[in-house]
């Protein structure tokens, strides 16, 4: 096993909070590699050591707050609505400052088609697991539906200061979802 060192570990930790804060005061267009150079108190040199520019530190970035959120996914898949998504909603809120500058920042679309592009995955993963379709709706049109909804008010919530707590939003957004995934009057097995 490598050990890692802490100095390097804290250098990068630097550098993405760094960008999160950046992001929250300007367009991820207008954020140099300077500029994040100087919020995290490192050099460039450092910066470049570990990142390839900061297109790569944003996907780098990206992709490990997702792959958390997969990981608890997989964790709460076995739940019921509610306490699945309440898990989910307590990783948004204990990391508020990424998600809500990811969402907010209009230099980072890139961001929320990711974010989207998982929920669908999930949601996907979740229908297939019943097995059950409506007949008169296409699988790709549901999951873009239910995704785009989630993630609305994933968007909303965060971008609203969290109106309401993990919980009471998980009970609302779980009775959404049941209804949606149990409403098979007319259903047809997926293929």
């Amino acid at each position: 096993m490598t050990k890692v060192d802490r100095r390097v570990i804290k250098s990068q930790h630097a550098i993405k909070q760094a960008v999160i804060e950046l992001m929250s005061e300007k367009n991820f267009d207008q954020i140099t590699i300077q500029d994040i150079a100087d919020k995290a108190n490192v050099s460039r040199k450092t910066i470049y050591l570990h990142y390839a520019d900061k297109f790569d530190l944003l996907d780098k970035l990206t992709e490990e707050y997702i792959d958390k959120l997969r990981k608890l996914c997989e964790t709460a898949c076995e739940m019921d609505w509610r306490p699945a998504t309440q898990i989910c909603f307590e990783y948004l809120q204990s990391n508020y400052s990424f998600f809500s500058t990811m969402l907010a920042s209009k230099g980072a679309p890139y961001f929320r088609n990711r974010f989207l592009e998982f929920q669908i995955e999930e949601f996907k993963n979740e229908l297939h697991k019943t097995n059950e379709i409506r007949d008169d709706v296409s699988e790709e049109v549901f999951l873009r539906f239910v995704g785009t909804a989630y993630t609305g008010i994933v968007e909303w919530w965060l971008t609203n200061g969290m109106p309401y707590s993990p919980h009471v939003l998980a009970e609302q957004v779980g009775t959404l979802l049941e209804t949606i995934y149990n409403s098979s009057s007319s259903t047809k097995m997926l293929g």
